[in-house]
């Protein structure tokens, strides 16, 4: 059981479920993208998509003042897969680091202190988007199309 003390920011826990350390609770980018786990494929991942430029432009006029949060698992093959090509995504609109929250979970998708209580995970990542304080939509594990032309789909409505 994990403590209830003040949350760390970038907390390393070692998981008994997965038998690894692992990144909990609230997380800045940088360390998701650093910690070794995720970095040996998201450099990779990262420098290899290509978001659809199309769609980019339609999504720039839809994504302002759009806030985002980002659950994931640092153990997990969906986030190491698709966090960084989220990442892209929101690189080529402009997205603020400001408006994005991260943050990861154990291997029973738990964090400390129920940081994750209101918010219903099920399965990581999830990419959870807001618009003046309301949840417009949600992207759960991997897109069915690509993670813009959902991303469009939550925001246009």
């Amino acid at each position: 059981m994990m403590s209830t003390s003040k949350q760390e920011m970038n907390k390393i826990y070692e998981d008994p479920f997965k038998g690894r350390a692992v990144l909990i609770n609230y997380c800045s980018r940088q360390r998701v993208t650093d910690f070794p786990e995720m970095k040996e494929v998201s450099d990779v991942v990262y420098g290899s998509y290509e978001p659809d430029a199309e769609l980019i432009a339609e999504l720039a006029f839809f994504s302002e003042g759009v806030k985002i949060t980002i659950v994931l698992g640092t153990w997990c093959g969906d986030s190491k897969m698709q966090v960084p090509r989220f990442f892209k995504v929101i690189d080529a609109l402009g997205i603020s680091n400001q408006n994005v929250t991260i943050i990861c979970t154990d291997g029973e998708k738990k964090t400390e202190n129920g940081l994750l209580d209101h918010l219903d995970i099920i399965q990581v990542p999830t990419f959870i988007f807001y618009r003046r304080g309301e949840e417009a939509g949600r992207i759960v594990e991997s897109p069915q199309t690509t993670l813009e032309n959902e991303m469009l789909n939550i925001l246009k409505k």
